[in-house]
C-alpha cells in the first residue's frame, strides 16, 4: 500500500514539475507526432527569402514569411501574390527537373504550415500546380544549404498568382 502511494506521489510530482516548467510561450510550442516545434517570432519574409535565395518580386502583395523551428531541421515558408509570369520565372529559377504540374488532390498536407498565415494549405487546392527540387542534386550552388524546396502556384485571377514556397 505504501509503495503504491509512493508511485502515485512520484507520478503526480512529475506531472506538476513538467507543468510548472512550461514557459510563457507555451501557446507557440506544439508537440506533433512526438516532435516539439515552434514558430520563430523574429523571422519573417526577409529570413525565409534569404534562406531560399528567392527574391520577392517588386510589386508583389500579401507577402508573408515564417520559420518553423524543429528539432531536426527548420522549415522556411514564404507566400506572396505576383504576376503569373513572375511566378513562372521563380519556378524556373529553382531548376527543378520537372516543370510545374497539376497534382491530384488525393494526399494530405504535412501539417498546417501555411495555416499560420491564415492561408489554405496549397496541397488542398484544386487549381494549384507544383514542383519540387533538391538544390544540391541539381548543383544549384546558390542554395547549397537548402535540402528541398516545394513551390506551389495558384492562379488567383486577373493574371495574378499566389506563390507558396516551403523549404528545409
Amino acid at each position: 500500500m505504501i509503495r503504491r502511494a509512493a508511485r502515485i506521489f512520484v507520478a503526480l510530482a512529475g506531472v506538476l514539475l513538467v507543468g510548472s516548467c512550461s514557459g510563457s510561450d507555451a501557446g507557440d510550442r506544439r508537440v506533433t507526432e512526438g516532435r516539439d516545434w515552434h514558430w520563430d517570432k523574429t523571422a519573417g519574409v526577409t529570413e525565409a527569402a534569404a534562406f531560399m535565395n528567392v527574391a520577392v518580386p517588386e510589386g508583389a502583395t500579401q507577402a508573408k514569411g515564417a520559420v518553423q523551428v524543429n528539432p531536426q531541421e527548420d522549415v522556411y515558408l514564404l507566400s506572396f501574390v505576383t504576376s503569373g509570369k513572375n511566378a513562372e520565372d521563380i519556378a524556373h529559377d529553382l531548376h527543378s527537373e520537372h516543370p510545374l504540374k497539376a497534382r491530384k488532390k488525393d494526399f494530405a498536407p504535412e501539417g498546417e504550415r501555411f495555416g499560420h498565415f491564415g492561408l489554405p494549405e496549397p496541397q488542398t487546392l484544386k487549381s494549384v500546380r507544383s514542383a519540387g527540387v533538391c538544390p544540391p542534386c541539381v548543383k544549384d550552388a546558390r542554395r547549397k544549404n537548402v535540402q528541398w524546396i516545394d513551390i506551389y502556384v495558384q492562379a488567383v485571377g486577373a493574371g495574378q498568382a499566389r506563390v507558396y514556397l516551403q523549404a528545409f
